[in-house]
């Protein structure tokens, strides 16, 4: 397997690897947005959270913002971290590294967009439907090209 990783462009790596922290990073930031939007909706999910705050307060899971903040944390798990499998795997098919690059790079930068449009500033459909597609296209043709090579 060593001949695998010697093939692996730097240029692509490099990218992978940058683009990956950017994602890591996007995700890390989603727990505070969702502590921010809580404490600005007050909105808490614990007593104690909300004891904390006011006596008066009482737990409350059904604020339509903190629900999207955390529906956009639960998208990107959902879609970031198969990215870093795939995209690791995808490195190892030796792809051409300008094809690579972009498609790492469209990843980041539609999972990016897709927590503005869908958490930050709400924007109508069909914005949040092509930020995810913008990563999810991607996503699939890295996972069908590493199939196909592995399986020839």
């Amino acid at each position: 397997m060593a001949s695998v990783f010697e093939s692996v462009n730097d240029a692509s790596l490099r990218a992978y690897l940058f683009w990956s922290s950017v994602l890591v990073m996007k995700m890390l930031i989603m727990s505070p947005l969702t502590s921010l939007t809580r404490v600005r909706k007050m909105a808490f999910a614990n007593p104690e959270d909300a004891s904390a705050v006011s006596k008066k307060l009482k737990p409350k899971l059904d604020d339509p913002d903190v629900e999207r903040v955390r529906r956009a944390h639960l998208n990107d798990l959902e879609n970031i971290l198969p990215f870093f499998v795939i995209g690791f795997l995808y490195l190892l098919t030796n792809p051409a590294p300008f094809l690579a690059i972009n498609l790492f790079r469209a990843v980041a930068v539609s999972r990016i967009l897709h927590t503005l449009v869908y958490a930050v500033v709400v924007v109508p459909q069909p914005a949040r439907f092509l930020a995810f597609m913008g990563a999810m296209v991607p996503n699939a043709y890295m996972a069908l090209q590493t199939i196909l090579y592995f399986m020839a």
